[in-house]
């Protein structure tokens, strides 16, 4: 069962990873691995994390060919990874594609990523959307449900209005959260942890309010209090 705060491991290298890895212990079971870490240090990193008996989400935002993402998938699946995300507007068949390829892999869940938390309705005409995020979210949100995804990825702001719009036990990985009181970053769409859980979050992926903390232990108590979760260790 993947535990409902995610820490992201957005390091430079396997070293840094680990050493937070290692202060968190036995509190903190779920980490997110992205493009950052996987490229510095290869899928062993991946391995030694589940290796520790850790989830590991791996947000690989996906968007090629059917064939590709397949591929792509099964190799997440091989690793031992718990989630992975596929751009849903990537279209339906590339969905199908990355649900089948994960159903050898009864741990593995795939989440379509719809917008991501840099965007506002600002930036959505420059690649060719009309406004809203709202409603871009909402029709992608859908294509996910049919093409039988487990869940969604979606910043918190969106996740009070597509509950309705998934099935249920459906999972809402919401990026873009920051403990009160942090510093702005480039993330647009942000929220707390109380706020996403209040809106109808599963889980929630933080990283620099935590990675950054003078003290991540205590950093990702407060968020789990937040999210009325306990450590799951």
């Amino acid at each position: 069962m993947f535990a409902q705060v995610i820490v992201a491991l957005d390091f430079p290298s396997r070293a840094d990873a680990i050493a937070l890895v290692d202060k968190l212990g036995q509190d903190c079971s779920a980490y997110k691995v992205g493009l950052q870490l996987l490229t510095e240090e290869g899928p062993e990193v991946v391995r030694e994390l589940v290796g520790r008996g850790k989830s590991v989400f791996l947000d690989l935002k996906l968007h090629e060919i059917p064939n590709s993402v397949s591929s792509a998938v099964r190799a997440a699946g091989k690793l031992g990874a718990g989630m992975v995300t596929v751009h849903a507007s990537a279209d339906s068949a590339v969905l199908r594609a990355a649900v089948a390829a994960a159903t050898d892999y009864p741990q593995l869940k795939v989440l379509a990523l719809t917008v991501i938390t840099s965007l506002t309705d600002n930036e959505l005409p420059e690649i060719g959307l009309a406004p809203s995020v709202r409603l871009q979210v909402e029709r992608l949100a859908k294509l996910a449900a049919v093409s039988g995804c487990h869940g969604v990825v979606a910043s918190a702001n969106e996740a009070t209005y597509i509950t309705t719009l998934l099935p249920a036990g459906s999972l809402i990985v919401t990026p873009g959260i920051q403990l009160a009181g942090a510093s702005s970053n480039d993330q647009a769409r942000v929220a707390t942890p109380a706020f996403a859980r209040q809106a109808g979050a599963s889980h929630v992926v933080i990283g620099r309010s935590i990675t950054q903390a003078e003290n991540p232990k205590a950093a990702f108590a407060s968020a789990l209090s937040s999210m009325g979760a306990r450590n799951a260790g």
